[in-house]
């Protein structure tokens, strides 16, 4: 049996982990969470602390993960990865960003699909991430972006229920249209997975996507039962 990885994982907010950890259960894998809510608290709270300040942070944040003792970096937080600029990096840990098998996913619908999110700062950073991939590999996108307000507030109050919920009931709402929906974060895949179990219509989410794309990129094993 191979040596078991290690695979640092850096969250913008304690509920992450959690998905994150059951989705690599079955795996012969371990997970080291960094977490810091503190950098998304600045930079939507102190009008002093810019993107320059961010991307330092982020940076440090990186190498201080890779000499952990790991053999991955995980990003989970689409403006963390917003902001990380690798050419600046001085590491060679390999990194992985949660959404990029999520890109290349969407890339590859070509029916209307309508992307939702309920973190409305995460829009312009991970859209603009999104046509670049499209652009990099020539694929065209026809996608409408909804924002759902008024409900990320109650994820960072840690009134997870109450916020699954309402997305839930958002997402009831839009997917009898008949388009394909996707969901943008990781906080909204516990709704999205409830919506797709009492419907039976399919909800994608950066969590399913990812794991195909990790176990091969890490060669994972299952565990021994």
């Amino acid at each position: 049996m191979k040596l078991r990885k290690r695979l640092g994982c850096l969250h913008a907010h304690y509920s992450n982990i959690e998905y994150i950890e059951n989705v690599l259960a079955p795996y012969n894998i371990e997970l080291v969470h960094f977490v810091d809510p503190g950098l998304m608290n600045r930079l939507t709270s102190d009008q002093n602390f810019n993107e320059v300040d961010a991307q330092q942070k982020v940076k440090e944040q990186m190498e201080w993960i890779a000499q952990s003792n790991i053999d991955a970096i995980l990003i989970t937080c689409t403006n963390y990865i917003a902001i990380l600029q690798e050419d600046h990096l001085s590491i060679s840990v390999p990194i992985y960003k949660l959404d990029e098998p999520f890109f290349d996913f969407i890339c590859n619908i070509q029916q209307p699909h309508t992307l939702l999110f309920t973190n409305a700062a995460t829009v312009e950073g991970t859209m603009e991430r999104l046509r670049l991939f499209a652009d990099t590999y020539q694929k065209s996108l026809n996608i409408e972006v909804v924002v759902l307000n008024n409900m990320f507030d109650l994820i960072m109050q840690g009134r997870k229920k109450e916020y699954d919920q309402e997305v839930a009931r958002m997402l009831e709402q839009l997917i009898y249209d008949d388009k394909i929906i996707s969901v943008a974060q990781l906080s909204m895949v516990d709704a999205a997975q409830l919506v797709e179990a009492k419907t039976g219509r399919s909800i994608t989410n950066p969590l399913r996507t990812f794991v195909t794309s990790i176990v091969k990129e890490l060669d994972l094993e299952e565990k021994l039962h």
